[in-house]
């Protein structure tokens, strides 16, 4: 984004990744390794831009909303980096708040999940974040955060569990001890609008 100074230092990452080509016994300097640590530390700069970015950059513009029913954003995909063997994860974000007269556009809820899936991450620390952020900027009566997602770390090393996935849910405001919103949550997150039974259009 325009304006954001990147805070990757990719003269380290160069030299890192020659180390690394090095460490298991590859030739840094052979034709097709030759670019890849300056391809790297520009990956790099791109996969860690959360670090240099704030919810508030994306939350703080709202809109005065009279209807304070739930709004809900599902399958906002990310990518971020596992931080203890630094692998992807990747899944899909779903975002539920009850509005307390002011919303947010919807793009800016895929920013927020952006913001802090462009770090070194673990996913249940991701989530909680994702969940505390909204309620700083918006102030709203509650959210609730579900967020599933595929390790490479667990998938393609360590138990070799291809398809396998986590599930992290994080509840804050009305939605903590309310059964009732929960319930609506995933029901509407497992059903296509257009699926409801007639009663609840």
């Amino acid at each position: 984004m325009g304006g954001i100074k990147v805070v990757v230092d990719e003269s380290k990452v160069k030299e890192a990744v020659k180390l690394l080509l090095e460490g298991i016994g590859e030739d840094p300097e052979r034709e097709g390794l030759k670019d890849t640590p300056d391809r790297i530390a520009r990956m790099y700069t791109e996969l860690m831009a959360g670090y240099d970015d704030k919810p508030s950059n994306h939350l703080s513009r709202t809109f005065r909303a009279e209807n304070n029913e739930m709004v809900l954003e599902k399958d906002i995909v990310f990518y971020s980096m596992c931080e203890h063997h630094m692998m992807p994860f990747f899944g899909k974000a779903h975002i539920a708040y009850i509005p307390n007269g002011k919303v947010v556009g919807l793009s800016k809820l895929a920013r927020c999940v952006e913001t802090y899936a462009r770090r070194l991450q673990i996913q249940e620390k991701m989530t909680a974040q994702i969940a505390d952020a909204i309620m700083d900027e918006l102030q709203p009566q509650g959210v609730m955060i579900v967020v599933e997602a595929e390790h490479l770390c667990m998938t393609a090393r360590g138990v070799k569990k291809p398809g396998s996935k986590t599930t992290t849910v994080v509840t804050r405001g009305v939605f903590a001890d309310n059964e009732k919103l929960q319930t609506l949550f995933f029901r509407l997150l497992n059903e296509r609008i257009e699926g409801l039974p007639d009663e609840n259009r």
